[in-house]
């Protein structure tokens, strides 16, 4: 039998094990660590985690209707559920993920009562969005089964709000080369160029939004290298940029 000594240090060690599996994709790719757990998904995937019809940009959206509108307190609500099937500690990085939106900018996500627009975050097969409000009850898929790091949340969520990826934006070529012969030739539409209102701002290497360098890779080398410093990290913010921040109230007129 296990003296209390060695029971308390074998504890310690299963802590530590436990909360080197939440930082750990942190320090990685996390990009990449959606398309893992997306390869295979049964929902056909835009830049692999957007779910179609990915038309809807609120950056280019001209009639309003892809924005979570603003309530009379200056806020923008955007109501949401969360399926029972999340634990403790998934709600907790959820809320944690939420929070930053709360205490950066004017947007709130908010339980749903009996809104007719709202998020249904679910644990499906992967981890996935759509662009903007879609209107009804649309999904945002955060499997169990890898998608629940404070990153990949917020990233979905900032899909919700109507943000594409970093590596799509109008002007990309300016600021990375897409290394075309690299792709898997069934993957290079992932890499078309979007119509979207940069709102006056650069190029974000650091956007929570961006790809890393190798996605849809077929060889294992760069899809994507940033120019003119190709050692310029991609793909591994652990959180909304400064710049994400900026687009968010810019975008909302918080």
């Amino acid at each position: 039998m296990m003296s209390r000594a060695s029971l308390s240090i074998l504890a310690l060690l299963l802590g530590f094990s436990q909360a080197l599996h939440l930082i750990q994709p942190e320090q990685e790719d996390f990009t990449s660590k959606i398309l893992d757990v997306n390869h295979g998904s049964s929902e056909p995937l835009l830049e692999g985690d957007i779910l179609l019809p990915g038309i809807k940009n609120a950056l280019v959206c001209p009639d309003g209707s892809c924005f979570w509108k603003k309530s009379s307190n200056g806020l923008v609500e955007v109501p949401y559920t969360l399926s029972s099937v999340f634990s403790s500690s998934d709600n907790t990085v959820i809320a944690n993920a939420m929070a930053t939106f709360h205490s950066k900018t004017c947007i709130r996500f908010i339980s749903r009562t009996n809104q007719s627009d709202y998020l249904s975050i679910e644990s499906k097969d992967g981890c996935y969005s759509y662009v903007g409000k879609i209107g009804g009850a649309q999904v945002i898929s955060l499997s169990k089964a890898g998608c629940v790091y404070n990153s990949i949340v917020q990233h979905e969520l900032n899909h919700a709000l109507g943000f594409y990826h970093e590596h799509v934006r109008s002007d990309r070529d300016a600021y990375v080369t897409i290394n075309w012969n690299n792709i898997d030739p069934t993957m290079t539409s992932n890499f078309n160029l979007k119509n979207t209102n940069n709102l006056n701002t650069l190029y974000d290497y650091s956007s929570v939004m961006h790809y890393g360098r190798t996605a849809f890779s077929i060889n294992g080398l760069d899809t994507i290298t940033p120019i003119p410093d190709p050692s310029v990290k991609i793909g591994q913010s652990t959180e909304l940029s400064a710049t994400d921040i900026l687009r968010i109230k810019t975008l909302y007129n918080c």
